[in-house]
């Protein structure tokens, strides 16, 4: 008894078939335009967008405060002096005109004394350097501070110029 199950298969395709067109799509009684070309402007003479990093990116940082995103130590010191804080005043003027870049202060020291001593010792540093904005005016919750104490260095060797280099508390833009 195949028959009845053939019509039975037969009418439900047919069915499908009219179902789906009765889903078509119209056309649209009215088609929009169609899209007009446009002249692009011409310049003579240097052009006036910016260049270089986006703003809120740690080049554009650099770039705007130069050798001061960085503030150096003496050994076993925290303390900023005269020369720290003109580099810090500087990152408060970046810090202040863009508003929405939010920084850490990395604390580091050299390689001298132990890991522990480091870390603490990178950790005043940076905790100086934030106290610092935050008494120019900039919200302390735009900054945050970690120490890396002796693990990074960014002057390798033995000696007191190398040392120099890495007593130190770098900005970093993290936005």
């Amino acid at each position: 008894m195949t028959i009845p199950n053939t019509r039975i298969i037969a009418i439900a395709v047919l069915s499908s078939t009219a179902l789906l067109g009765a889903c078509a799509k119209k056309a649209p009684e009215e088609l929009p335009p169609t899209p007009q070309a446009t002249a692009t402007p011409t310049t003579s003479g240097p052009s006036t967008a910016p260049s270089g990093p986006g703003v809120g990116t740690q080049g554009h940082f650099e770039q705007a405060v130069g050798s001061n995103a960085v503030v150096y130590f003496d050994t076993d010191r925290f303390n900023i002096d005269s020369t720290d804080a003109a580099a810090l005043q500087t990152q408060a003027q970046y810090l202040g005109q863009y508003s929405q870049v939010t920084i850490t202060i990395e604390g580091h020291a050299d390689e001298r004394g132990t890991r522990e001593y480091n870390v603490a010792l990178g950790e005043r540093r940076a905790n100086s350097a934030k106290n610092y904005l935050v008494s120019l005016g900039i919200a302390a919750n735009r900054i945050s501070t970690v120490s890396y104490g002796k693990e990074r260095p960014v002057a390798l060797g033995s000696n007191a110029q190398a040392w120099a280099q890495n007593r130190r508390a770098a900005s970093v833009v993290i936005n």
